[in-house]
């Protein structure tokens, strides 16, 4: 057989595009979600149809994979639907939302539209662009590639279109380091991320974004040590839609005082009324929650809290007055969040209190005066503070 050697070039370049394609699987199927999760968003939030993903950009939130995945190429195509759009691909995340913010702890591949431009000061120095931004968020670390601010890897081409069109990411994570490609050409990065396994998401923040053709290919293992490995998810259920109090039973006297603030339960000005009480009731259990307390606060008054079991005395309360465990102000301080994390066995209760990024840990321990199942509440004693990443888990 006659080979001509002309054709040589093509007929290996062809051979090896097709090796390269080998080994993709898609991520979704047609029209369905399975093999992801909601991590914090409402139920209408994701939707897909005929293939392509749907997000309605409310409440700022993610959808993550089941599963954790460490090295890989992940390719997706994305557009905006509107201008000024904003949204992202989150890598090696956590499987919830780190303390304070609706965003999972990971490395973040930036999906933003141009119209977001007009949102920059030209006098100040450059903090972010529009054609493929890649840094870690929330604790995560990551060493960047090329021109940069912080950890932030800025790209070195502006390769991304405007909305409504699409565009093409090729992202490769193997050993902790990160590239994206925008339409065909690498252009960011990083090396050293932390964490390098963990799950994958794509991010709602404000703005309906579309993907479809999202495909992945998994590379050989190279044996992530424990602390650059994001934790397994336990079974953590959002309680909060981020958009409406479905799932809780809003006291109408105080209706005006709870308001659904995007990830936030808020509490506007007035009096105190009464606890925000879920709908379901829970026995032995695991449940986390974030605390907002502005400068404003004052601690020589209880500031928030929450109940369990049903109970009015609340479980925890940050600030002064009677509860179960008090948490005053040589602990804590206005102007800072905290999480609350709170795991009931029968009638004893072990709290983990942290700051933002789960640091300064301080526990406490105490005992209920019931065992039944019960609701449980978010405190209302006056002040504006506000909750965030109410979590549950049933044990």
């Amino acid at each position: 057989m006659k080979f001509s050697l002309c054709l040589l070039p093509i007929f290996l370049l062809s051979i090896s595009h097709a090796q390269d394609e080998q080994g993709f699987v898609p991520m979704f199927n047609a029209n369905d979600l399975k093999g992801w999760v909601n991590a914090n968003c409402a139920p209408e939030t994701w939707s897909i149809k005929d293939g392509v993903i749907s997000c309605n950009g409310r409440p700022t939130g993610a959808l993550r994979t089941e599963r954790q995945y460490e090295n890989f190429i992940l390719e997706a195509e994305w557009r905006h639907l509107s201008s000024a759009g904003n949204s992202g691909i989150f890598v090696w995340g956590t499987p919830i939302t780190a303390p304070g913010v609706p965003f999972l702890r990971g490395i973040e591949v930036q999906i933003l539209d141009h119209g977001y431009m007009k949102n920059a000061d030209p006098t100040k120095p450059r903090w972010f662009s529009t054609h493929g931004d890649v840094f870690p968020i929330h604790g995560a670390t990551m060493n960047p590639h090329g021109d940069s601010n912080g950890m932030r890897s800025f790209p070195s081409e502006e390769r991304s279109k405007p909305s409504p069109e699409w565009n093409h990411y090729r992202i490769e994570g193997n050993n902790g380091r990160l590239t994206l490609a925008v339409n065909g050409k690498v252009v960011s990065g990083g090396d050293e991320c932390n964490y390098r396994k963990g799950y994958l998401a794509l991010e709602s923040e404000g703005a309906p974004v579309e993907f479809r053709n999202v495909r992945i290919k998994e590379l050989p293992s190279t044996n992530p040590a424990a602390d650059v490995t994001a934790p397994l998810d336990q079974g953590w259920k959002a309680l909060y839609t981020g958009t409406d109090f479905r799932g809780w039973n809003v006291p109408a006297a105080s209706s005006s005082r709870w308001v659904s603030a995007d990830w936030q339960i808020m509490l506007a000005k007035g009096a105190a009324a009464d606890p925000l009480w879920s709908a379901q009731e829970y026995g032995d259990c695991e449940i986390i929650c974030d605390v907002n307390l502005p400068k404003s606060t004052d601690l020589s008054k209880a500031a928030a809290g929450l109940c369990m079991r049903g109970l009015s005395r609340p479980l925890v309360l940050l600030g002064a007055g009677e509860a179960s465990i008090v948490i005053g102000a040589d602990k804590i301080k206005p102007g800072q969040r905290y999480r609350i994390k709170a795991t009931l066995k029968g009638n004893t209760v072990q709290v983990l209190l942290t700051e933002t990024q789960e640091t300064n840990p301080q526990t406490f321990e105490t005992i209920l005066d019931s065992k039944s199942p019960g609701p449980i509440a978010l405190a209302d004693f006056g002040q504006t503070v506000s909750y965030g990443n109410i979590f549950i888990r049933e044990l």
